[in-house]
């Protein structure tokens, strides 16, 4: 989509907002409690909020987003991110809930790559490859939170040993969320290593702009600002090529209702059991934010617009969630919840023409994701 097409479509979401109720500045601030332990570790969970009550609640297992609280169209406040109300859900496996996933997220074929000449063979959790950094990634790790917290800012950060999972040197991380006055939640990463290494880390926040967790997201609307995306293969690995969307169910160029073609008869589509697919997204001008996504429930009237430095978007439309109990499955219902992870390109590692993914001693890793909350004026026909 032409950056004029975009503009214009961001604009006119902008003239239909409507503004948040506010809140006293005494209920606003970073409050900590504990959420739980993992063997002798306790896990922390803080509160961020701003003057019009938005809320967003972060805990250390996982610098995960545990709930995520905007207002509706009539100023009503409910959680649009699936989530648990105690550690044990987490604990019990049920998969990536509002983490932060990596040291490399999504999928590296065959759990293995090379670099400067070396092998490096990974944990596979996902038949044949590695998912998500392995079996123990960063989600199941408990992160340490800076103490000097502010009342709209949190930074967590955590150190993985060289060989963990596989992965060769000390990576140094850290992910920082600020909740800001205009509505917005940004989540900045920033790594450094001790060794040559691939780093890919995003968020993996389960989104339901609806509020209600029982509904679908089928309904909800959604533009992408791709003119590609990255096929897969039978292991959902990408193929090497960057295919136009044009005429395909996975072109989102111009907005469109997520069910309208998700069951279309398309090879892709089969191969992911819905959208679990890779949009490369189109490049902003100069060192901007590039626009990466908008996502809207016209029932709700909740808006979130994403915008990333990272060169492209994991659209996951819940296709494995099953309702089945923690442990032995995603407990929410089927499709109730979808995903929006930037990152870079899935297999990158062994993809020469994708964007490298290698940080080697002396660089740092830096990445930046923008969720802005909207809330729609005009109610659905």
């Amino acid at each position: 989509m032409q950056n004029a097409v975009v503009m214009t479509l961001l604009s006119a979401l902008a003239g239909t907002l409507l503004s948040a109720h506010s809140v006293s500045a005494a209920a606003r601030g970073a409050r900590a409690a504990v959420f739980g332990h993992v063997g002798k570790a306790t896990v922390e969970i803080y509160t961020l909020s701003n003057a019009h009550g938005i809320e967003a609640r972060i805990m250390t297992y996982g610098a995960s987003i545990v709930s995520l609280k905007t207002p509706d169209r009539d100023g009503h406040l409910q959680n649009i991110v699936l989530g648990f109300d105690t550690l044990d859900p987490y604990l019990a496996g049920v998969p990536y809930y509002g983490a932060t996933v990596g040291r490399y997220a999504n999928r590296i074929a065959q759990a293995r790559f090379t670099l400067d000449g070396a092998t490096f063979n990974l944990v596979a959790n996902d038949g044949p490859n590695s998912l998500h950094g392995g079996s123990r990634g960063f989600d199941k790790r408990v992160w340490k939170a800076d103490a000097t917290a502010s009342r709209n800012s949190l930074k967590l950060s955590y150190v993985s040993t060289a060989g963990e999972e596989g992965y060769p040197g000390q990576l140094t991380v850290h992910v920082t969320y600020r909740l800001l006055e205009d509505d917005s939640l940004s989540i900045e990463y920033e790594a450094t290593t001790t060794a040559p290494t691939p780093v890919n880390l995003t968020n993996h926040a389960y989104f339901n702009l609806s509020g209600d967790p029982t509904r679908s997201i089928l309904e909800h609307k959604l533009t992408i600002n791709a003119d590609k995306f990255t096929p897969v293969d039978a292991t959902l690995i990408p193929t090497g090529e960057l295919r136009a969307v044009a005429g395909t169910p996975f072109d989102f160029r111009s907005e469109a209702v997520i069910g309208s073609r998700i069951d279309a008869d398309d090879a892709q589509l089969n191969v992911g059991h819905g959208y679990d697919h890779n949009w490369v997204l189109n490049a902003a001008h100069g060192n901007a934010l590039r626009f990466a996504a908008l996502l809207a429930d016209p029932v709700s009237g909740r808006a979130l617009e994403v915008r990333t430095t990272q060169p492209g978007l994991q659209f996951y439309s819940g296709n494995f969630m099953n309702g089945k109990q923690a442990g032995q499955g995603s407990v929410y219902g089927y499709r109730t919840g979808l995903c929006l992870e930037t990152q870079h390109f899935p297999d990158s590692p062994n993809q020469p023409t994708f964007p490298s993914t290698v940080l080697r001693p002396g660089e740092t890793y830096a990445q930046k994701t923008v969720l802005n909350f909207r809330t729609l004026k005009t109610p659905p026909n």
